[in-house]
C-alpha cells in the first residue's frame, strides 16, 4: 500500500493564485519552434526553480490541499492541424467534463512534450473510484501540471526513454479521498505531482530524477515505489 510523505499545514486562510506575471522564463518561452526544456537545459531550468513567476498558497488547518510554492508555466499554443483521440474515454466523464476538455487537451498539445502525449495525461484524469469520478484540474491551476510534465519529460529524456506512462496526475479531494493510501493532503490534489512509469527499473528512475533535481532541474519530491516512480514540484526537496 503505497503512503504519500507527511505534509505540513498552516492555519492561515487560503489563497489562490493568480495566473503568474511574465518573467524572464516567459521571455524564453516566446522564441519559435524550439521546446523550451531543449533550449533551456538543466542551467535554465535550474533557474525555473528561483523565478519569480514561482507562487504559493496556504491552506487551512486539516484542508485537503497541502502547503506548495509551486513553478507556474505559461499556456501553450497548437495549431488547428494537430489533434489528439480522445474515443476511447469514458463517455460519461468526457460528458461532466463539457468544453474544458477540448481546451485542456490543447494545453496540454501546446506543450509539445517528447515522450508523454496528451491523451496519456487526459486518460490518467479519466479515472472512477465506486461511484466517485475524478475531474479535470481547475483550470487556474493547469500550467503548474505543465511544470512538472516537462520535468518528467526531461527525466525520461536523460534516460533515453521513448515513453512514460502517467499513472496518476491530478486527483479531485472526492476521489483522492477514495485512493488506497492516498493522503488527505496528497500533493495531487494541488496538481503539482505525477506517477509515473518508465520501460525501466523504478528504483533507477528515482535515482536519476534526484540526479538531475540536485543538479537544477527542479525542487520537490520523489518518491520510490517497487513499480513506479513518483514525482512533484512542491518547491521544496524530499526523498522517500
Amino acid at each position: 500500500m503505497r503512503l504519500d510523505p507527511p505534509i505540513l499545514f498552516t492555519d492561515q486562510p487560503m489563497i489562490f493564485p493568480e495566473a503568474p506575471k511574465a518573467s524572464r522564463f516567459e521571455a524564453v518561452t516566446k522564441l519559435p519552434r524550439r521546446s523550451i526544456i531543449g533550449s533551456l537545459g538543466l542551467a535554465g531550468l535550474g533557474l525555473l526553480a528561483a523565478s519569480p513567476s514561482a507562487r504559493a498558497f496556504t491552506s487551512q488547518k486539516g484542508a485537503t490541499t497541502p502547503k506548495v510554492t509551486v513553478q507556474t508555466q505559461r499556456r501553450g499554443t497548437i495549431s488547428a492541424t494537430e489533434r489528439t483521440d480522445l474515443s476511447g474515454l469514458p463517455p460519461e466523464w468526457a460528458q461532466q467534463q463539457g468544453r474544458v476538455l477540448r481546451d485542456y487537451t490543447l494545453y496540454l498539445a501546446g506543450l509539445k512534450l517528447k515522450t508523454i502525449s496528451p491523451g496519456q495525461v487526459i486518460e490518467a484524469h479519466a479515472k472512477c473510484k465506486g461511484s466517485t469520478w475524478n475531474s479535470l484540474p481547475p483550470k487556474a491551476w493547469w500550467t503548474r501540471m505543465g511544470y512538472t510534465l516537462r520535468v518528467a519529460d526531461r527525466i525520461a529524456l536523460e534516460m533515453n526513454a521513448k515513453e512514460v506512462e502517467i499513472i496518476s496526475a491530478y486527483r479531485s479531494p472526492a476521489y483522492n479521498a477514495c485512493c488506497a493510501g492516498a493522503r488527505r493532503g496528497s500533493w495531487h490534489q494541488a496538481n503539482v505531482a505525477v506517477d509515473v512509469k518508465f520501460p525501466m527499473r523504478a528504483a533507477n528512475v528515482a535515482s536519476a530524477a534526484r540526479n538531475l533535481r540536485d543538479r537544477g532541474l527542479f525542487k520537490g519530491g520523489v518518491g520510490d515505489y517497487w513499480n513506479f516512480t513518483h514525482i512533484d514540484t512542491r518547491g521544496t526537496n524530499v526523498n522517500w
